[in-house]
């Protein structure tokens, strides 16, 4: 028989296109999937270190897989991604979790297959985990999740040094694909039947911007539509106007999306393009200037705002959503305030709420004016609370509209109903036949609840 693999992912977009690659390399391998992470023969938990639920939820998993790898000998486990670029994290997994085979980080994912083989070959445990981030791969294998919708990365790392957060420690620094091979790949899965695809990145807005890592791509303001080395000069703007004309892609959508890097080409992008989704990710994390210069975000309330005016300007059924930290360390009650304020303004379609939390070696971490957890949670209630009456509101201006929905399976609470996502990111619920999945199809919402739709199919 056939041996079994199984990747499971923690944390974002970019982890779960990361997964893609390694379950491809793996059945290229001649490998097969098996659903039980515990029974197959091979595990991958691929980590992420942005929160402290993420880490713990980690080693919850982690620990579960002792007693399978005791029980079966021949069985490999591996971790890798953004906790590994972390010493004190490999140091860990050393002392406590000696079951663990293969340890390796985001900057290497492309010789996974090389480490794996002297792994299972030699039946010698090894820990290779770069500090220093290369161009890209190209060309790498990938097991889609879906036929019909698929993450498309463009680029990797960041530069941005947000007090709280790991990202450009564990990511490395911003480094983006050529314009060519990001075409072509989206041009073959338009081929394949994908109708929708999702550029990934830290922060997207920078597509093309940093000269830091030798060998990658980066846009030249002052050069004409091909640069001296023969690739196509575009900035993000211009790749998603690219990515506009391809045949087939009926539904392009991008993140994550950095405030202080969104162009006026980017914000004409959503009034020009026909496929370009009517929606976007804007994380603002706090609503205090004086909260966001200690963030190190590179913008302010203005600053903000004119974005968003200039949104609705352009656009003005955009959906957007937003990353909002309480209880960052200093926050006062007035600082609080006026996130409360901003979220008023905005009115945000969906917002997603984090408590702050100490991420080691990262600056906010020296701060001695940490929160209380007591005060934080009662903040982060409050923000809940004005987001979720917010959201109903949003949400009932569906009522009786007809909506197109692009159909990606049943529901995972009820499987005799079909569930989909709406250009604004929606899910909704209807009933209709299986054959109906990885099409976009109208329907008409008859219950809006605060968080989801209910439909009948047009």
């Amino acid at each position: 028989m056939a041996k079994t693999y199984n990747v499971v992912t923690f944390g974002c977009q970019m982890n779960e296109r990361d997964s893609e690659t390694l379950a491809g390399m793996l059945e290229e391998m001649g490998y097969v999937y098996e659903d039980n992470f515990k029974e197959a023969d091979v595990c991958i938990l691929n980590t992420c270190s942005v929160r402290e639920n993420a880490d713990k939820h980690f080693f919850g998993v982690l620990g579960q897989l002792k007693n399978p790898h005791e029980q079966n000998p021949g069985r490999i486990t591996c971790v890798c991604g953004c906790m590994m670029q972390q010493q004190h994290i490999i140091d860990t997994l050393k002392a406590k979790y000696s079951w663990v085979d293969l340890v390796f980080g985001t900057h290497n994912i492309q010789n996974f297959p090389e480490l794996f083989k002297n792994v299972r070959d030699e039946k010698k445990k090894l820990v290779e985990v770069w500090s220093d981030a290369e161009a890209i791969a190209e060309g790498l294998p990938a097991k889609r999740n879906y036929d019909f919708k698929a993450y498309v990365s463009i680029m990797q790392g960041c530069n941005n040094f947000c007090t709280y957060c790991i990202v450009p420690y564990t990511r490395g620094r911003e480094r983006s694909r050529r314009p060519e091979d990001i075409l072509e790949e989206i041009r073959c899965l338009a081929k394949s039947g994908c109708k929708e695809i999702c550029l990934l990145g830290q922060n997207v807005n920078s597509y093309g911007r940093a000269k830091s890592v030798p060998g990658t791509y980066h846009y030249d303001d002052e050069k004409g539509s091909v640069l001296d080395d023969g690739s196509l000069n575009l900035d993000f703007a211009g790749l998603i106007r690219e990515i506009d004309k391809i045949e087939g892609i009926e539904r392009i959508r991008f993140m994550t999306s950095h405030p202080k890097d969104i162009s006026d080409e980017l914000i004409a992008c959503f009034r020009d393009c026909k496929h370009l989704c009517h929606m976007i990710h804007l994380p603002v994390q706090s609503g205090s200037d004086v909260v966001l210069k200690k963030m190190n975000r590179h913008y302010d309330r203005a600053w903000y705002f004119d974005k968003i005016d200039r949104l609705r300007a352009a656009c003005p059924d955009i959906a957007i959503s937003t990353d909002i930290i309480v209880g960052f360390p200093g926050e006062t009650e007035e600082d609080f305030q006026g996130t409360l304020d901003l979220v008023e303004k905005v009115r945000y379609d969906s917002a997603f709420t984090f408590i702050y939390s100490v991420r080691k070696d990262t600056p906010a971490e020296k701060y001695e004016d940490q929160i209380p957890e007591e005060l934080k949670h009662e903040r982060f209630n409050r923000l809940l609370k004005l987001i979720h009456e917010i959201q109903e509101e949003k949400s009932k201006q569906y009522q009786d509209k007809v909506l197109k929905v692009l159909v990606e399976g049943p529901s995972k609470t009820n499987e005799e109903v079909l569930t989909g996502r709406t250009e604004s990111n929606m899910t909704v619920d209807f009933t209709g036949d299986p054959d109906l999945i990885g099409k976009i199809v109208d329907v008409k919402i008859v219950k809006a609840q605060t968080f989801s739709l209910y439909g009948e199919l047009i």
